[in-house]
C-alpha cells in the first residue's frame, strides 16, 4: 500500500447502515482515511464541508435530499471533489443525471470490495471510474450534446485560449475516453504530467473538472482528431 493512499480522505454516504460501514470498513482496511459517513443528504452536505474530503463515495438514492443534489451541492462549492456515485442503479438516466451533477466516476453495487477500492484511488487521481458499459454511455451523450446548437456566449468568444500541443494532444486523448494512466503510457510521460497538463488546460479554458473539459473537446472535434 503506498504512502499517498494513506493520506487520501474520504467519505460514505449511504442511507443503509450496514452497506455504509462495511464500504468505510473496507476502505479503512485498505489504508484509506474514512474521516466521515453521513445516512442521509442533508447530514452528507453538511459534514462534507465540515471536514472536506478527497473524495465522496455516494450512493443516489438518499432521503432528505437527491444524491445528485448533494453532489452538485458540494462539486459547485469545492471543484477539487472528486465524487464516485455507488449505486444499486445502472439505469442510463440515472448515470447521466449523476455525470453531470459533477460526479467524477459511477459503479454499481454489486462492484467487489477490491473493485470499489481501486476506483476509489483511481478516482482520487482524477481519473474517471464506470462500471464496463456505462463510460461509452456517457461518451455519447457528451458527443449528443456536443452536436447541438453551441452556447450563445461561446460564438462571441473572439479566440480560443492558446494551448500547447502537449496540452492539446493530451485533451485530445482525454476527449477519447482514456483514463490518466492510458494517457501516461500513450505519451511516455508519467501520470503526474499528465494531472499537471489537465490542471493547466482547466486554468486556461477557465473549466471546472474534468466532466466540461470532455465536452469542450468533443464540441471542437478533437475526439476525432
Amino acid at each position: 500500500m503506498s504512502d499517498v493512499q494513506r493520506t487520501i480522505r474520504v467519505m460514505v454516504v449511504d442511507d443503509h447502515p450496514m452497506w455504509r460501514d462495511a464500504v468505510a470498513r473496507d476502505l479503512v482496511a485498505a489504508g484509506f482515511d474514512v474521516v466521515a459517513t453521513a445516512g442521509d443528504g442533508p447530514q452528507a452536505v453538511r459534514r462534507a464541508q465540515a471536514v472536506s474530503p478527497q473524495v465522496l463515495v455516494l450512493d443516489l438514492n438518499l432521503p432528505g435530499l437527491p444524491g445528485v443534489q448533494v453532489c452538485k451541492e458540494l462539486v459547485g462549492a469545492d471543484p477539487a471533489l472528486r465524487v464516485l456515485v455507488l449505486s444499486a442503479s445502472g439505469e442510463h438516466a440515472d448515470v447521466l443525471e449523476a455525470v453531470k451533477s459533477g460526479a467524477t466516476g459511477y459503479l454499481l453495487k454489486s462492484a467487489g470490495p477490491e473493485e470499489l477500492i481501486d476506483a476509489v484511488r483511481r478516482t482520487a487521481a482524477g481519473d474517471p471510474v464506470f462500471t464496463p458499459g456505462l463510460a461509452g454511455l456517457v461518451l455519447g451523450e457528451y458527443r449528443r450534446l456536443a452536436s447541438g446548437p453551441a452556447p450563445a456566449a461561446s460564438s462571441n468568444e473572439p479566440k480560443a485560449p492558446q494551448l500547447t500541443d502537449r496540452e492539446t494532444e493530451v485533451l485530445r486523448l482525454v476527449a477519447k475516453g482514456l483514463s490518466y494512466k492510458q494517457i501516461a503510457e500513450r505519451l511516455v510521460i508519467s501520470h503526474r504530467t499528465v494531472q499537471n497538463h489537465v490542471q493547466n488546460t482547466l486554468g486556461k479554458l477557465q473549466l471546472h473538472n474534468r466532466v466540461e473539459l470532455v465536452r469542450y473537446a468533443i464540441e471542437r472535434g478533437l475526439d476525432d482528431a
